[in-house]
């Protein structure tokens, strides 16, 4: 006869052993932890404000820059919420509407209005300008805006190009749309990896300023292998990275030895010439 414990069987048991004991207090790590979440949140909170400080002052447009958004008898310029649009009035002395027009991407946190002198003046060589507005006056946000301007005004052929910040996203949107883009240029700026034009016929011209500090050279020399053969490379003397465009002085920049007024014309001037020498026929779609 079997002897032994008859004690009835017990299912297994899982889960904690008796007896271990409760930790308390969270040990040193989640002191320390604690300690600092109150720290890193305070950090947070002002990098998120110098973010929205940041944003929200951008380059405006100088009493010059303003005065040039009026209209008169050789220029008509209005506005939508997308862009500013200057247009030569045909007469028998000015002749007609040369094509192709141009559309223009503005440097990164600067307003489309601070480019006002610089496309109206281009407008009175008898050129239909356009100024892309930028979703918070960043041209990385709104890079197919020009594709706004090319379907209102589908009888139209166009040039893109941009200043700084501007000019890749220009050269992003010609690089997906050759088609409809009949020549890329750049003020201060430069073609990258993702608006590669190098393998194109596309006309294209860029100009830089000598006194410029704030365009990235080596940047910009590598930049050239993204451009077609053919590209025109041209340099205005005494001339700085801000006075593209009329916002002021921009921090970082080098001095200017010639006028604001100097540097527009002769931007003006090189983009006129060069534009005269673009085919005038239309993109197909």
């Amino acid at each position: 006869m079997l002897t032994g414990d008859r004690s009835p069987i017990r299912a297994f048991e899982s889960g904690k052993r008796k007896g271990t004991p409760k930790r308390s207090g969270g040990g040193p790590y989640r002191k320390k932890r604690k300690k600092w979440l109150p720290i890193l949140l305070v950090i947070v909170l002002v990098l998120i404000a110098a973010a929205v400080v940041y944003v929200s002052t951008p380059y405006g447009p100088s009493a010059e820059a303003r005065a040039a958004l009026q209209g008169d008898d050789v220029v008509a310029v209005s506005q939508t919420d997308d862009w500013i649009e200057f247009e030569p009035i045909e007469t028998e002395a000015a002749g007609t509407v040369k094509q192709p027009g141009v559309i223009f991407y503005p440097g990164g946190r600067v307003k489309a209005e601070a480019y006002a002198a610089f496309a109206r003046e281009l407008a009175e060589t008898g050129r239909h300008v356009f100024i892309a507005k930028m979703p918070l006056n960043f041209a990385f946000l709104g890079q197919n805006e020009a594709g706004k301007i090319v379907d209102a005004y589908p009888d139209e052929r166009f040039v893109i190009g941009g200043h700084s910040l501007g000019g890749p996203f220009a050269a992003r949107y010609a690089a997906e749309h050759k088609t409809d883009i009949a020549g890329i240029f750049f003020l201060a700026s430069y073609a990258e990896s993702k608006g590669d034009l190098s393998g194109t016929s596309m006309p294209a011209l860029s100009i830089t300023a000598s006194g410029d500090e704030v365009l990235n050279r080596e940047s910009y020399e590598t930049g050239r292998a993204y451009l077609p053969a053919d590209a025109r490379h041209e340099e205005i003397k005494g001339g700085n990275h801000g006075q593209f465009g009329s916002y002021g002085e921009q921090g970082g920049d080098g001095p200017a030895s010639i006028s604001g007024a100097e540097q527009r014309e002769q931007t003006v001037t090189l983009l006129a010439a060069w534009l005269d020498g673009i085919k005038p026929v239309q993109a197909a779609k």
